[in-house]
């Protein structure tokens, strides 16, 4: 790996690095939640109103439309948060945008037309609820959802571009031979599209399942509740086994792909065979302490044989190596998604031998937690996914130092955008708080069904 060197005039501050590094993270974070609600909830809406329309069920069709109303704030705000996101890509990382930008515009742009159509759709979505048919109202749903996951698999396949630059030749520090479609379908690409639209669903059901869980713990054991817990937990039950799965698959792309970046992920300071897989732990002078060794677990789990060899973080120069704080990240990642999953499986053995929800409270108390926890391990899995490539924006290529925006100015700029997410959130939350008791009165309140 060779960097083209600095493509900016002088270099930023070590506290504009940071502060731009932060005011990214904020950002991003923030706005991937809405992102996969954008992904997910139309899915589940239409789902609802098919069983509504299907069945006749009146809980089915108030779910559906709550939910459609919910979505249209949801969306509202996530184009605010994108558009910020957007912006903050030319203002706060020049020196990728400005010599890159050729080579990885196109799925932002094709994305851009994604986002039109869904907003196109969902507006016709919301406002022709009692303006058209059933079936045809149901129907405009449809390019939502697809429009949706293309948004989602755009974006990401710009990211997968930056762990896997292709598509073009650097001579000289100039690009050209520029090949956008190469570009964009990198080898990155299937592992981390696949992992993000699962994960979309993945959160979108269990944020919304634990909504639900709150009014059943609450005493609201109406079928309204008790449908809308089951319709949006048994979406991301089914999905959240296939996550795992599609993690093992990006684990083994990092195996062949990104080996130093594996090598933080797990803590690997030394290149050798018969190495342990260890759980938890920290850092510490240049070793992981206070972990769970499993001897031989991490060449068993990349090679089936404990004399797999796995390469190690002395592989690269000091100042090429990823941190290995994104270890912690790493295993809060795969702790909160198998914690999901033994709370999946509960509900199924339940389900399976009597047909109804577990009747313990702690089961309903574990569920209204799983929406906070399947956004950890959202967040956690993109920390590591993002950190993990440093100190590189473009790997091999571009370092994160040298892309940085030059100019004075970006710790303030990171207050300012910080206070707006802040506003953000609080008015977010008001509206929908606001929401939910205007129409708690309608709400069915007929007794749970015996199963």
């Amino acid at each position: 790996m060779s960097s083209a060197g600095p493509l900016l005039a002088s270099a930023a501050s070590p506290l504009d690095l940071v502060a731009a590094r932060e005011q990214m993270a904020i950002s991003l974070g923030w706005h991937i939640i809405l992102a996969c609600l954008g992904v997910g909830m139309p899915a589940l809406t239409l789902f609802a109103e098919w069983r509504g329309w299907c069945t006749g069920d009146d809980a089915y069709r108030l779910l559906a439309r709550r939910w459609a109303q919910a979505m249209g704030v949801l969306f509202a705000v996530g184009a605010v948060s994108g558009t910020i996101l957007s912006f903050e890509m030319g203002l706060l990382w020049p020196g990728m945008m400005g010599r890159y930008g050729q080579v990885i515009g196109l799925p932002f742009a094709i994305e851009g037309v994604a986002f039109f159509i869904e907003a196109i759709f969902l507006g016709i979505y919301l406002y022709a609820w009692d303006r058209l048919p059933a079936r045809t109202h149901l129907v405009s749903g449809i390019p939502v959802i697809v429009a949706g996951i293309a948004s989602a698999f755009f974006v990401v396949s710009a990211n997968a571009w930056m762990n896997q630059p292709r598509g073009f030749a650097l001579r000289d520090g100039h690009v050209s031979a520029v090949d956008p479609y190469a570009a964009m379908l990198n080898p990155a690409t299937p592992p981390e599209t696949i992992h993000m639209i699962l994960a979309a669903f993945m959160v979108s059901g269990f944020v919304m399942a634990s909504v639900y869980a709150v009014g059943l713990l609450r005493g609201r054991r109406d079928r309204y509740h008790r449908l809308g817990f089951l319709v949006s937990f048994t979406a991301a039950a089914i999905v959240t086994p296939l996550q795992i799965v599609a993690g093992d698959y990006a684990a083994r792309f990092l195996v062949a792909k990104q080996p130093i970046k594996l090598a933080a992920i797990e803590g690997v300071y030394q290149t050798g065979s018969h190495v342990p897989l260890t759980i938890g732990g920290f850092p510490v002078d240049g070793q992981l302490r206070y972990g769970l060794k499993i001897p031989d677990g991490l060449s068993l789990l990349v090679g089936f044989r404990p004399e797999t060899v796995i390469t190690g973080l002395d592989s690269a120069p000091a100042d090429a190596r990823p941190p290995v704080v994104v270890h912690l990240t790493f295993d809060l990642m795969v702790g909160s998604g198998f914690a999901l999953l033994l709370l999946v499986a509960w509900l199924g053995v339940t389900w399976w031998r009597r047909r109804d929800l577990p009747r313990n409270r702690w089961f309903l108390r574990a569920a209204a937690l799983a929406g906070a926890a399947a956004c950890v391990a959202l967040e956690t899995g993109w920390v590591t996914t993002e950190v993990g490539r440093q100190p590189w924006i473009v790997w091999g290529f571009l370092r994160t130092a040298d892309a940085v925006n030059p100019a004075p100015g970006l710790a303030a700029s990171l207050l300012v955008v910080s206070a707006v997410y802040v506003l953000l959130t609080v008015g977010t939350v008001l509206v929908l708080r606001r929401m939910a008791h205007s129409r708690r009165m309608f709400a069915p309140r007929q007794p749970v069904e015996a199963g």
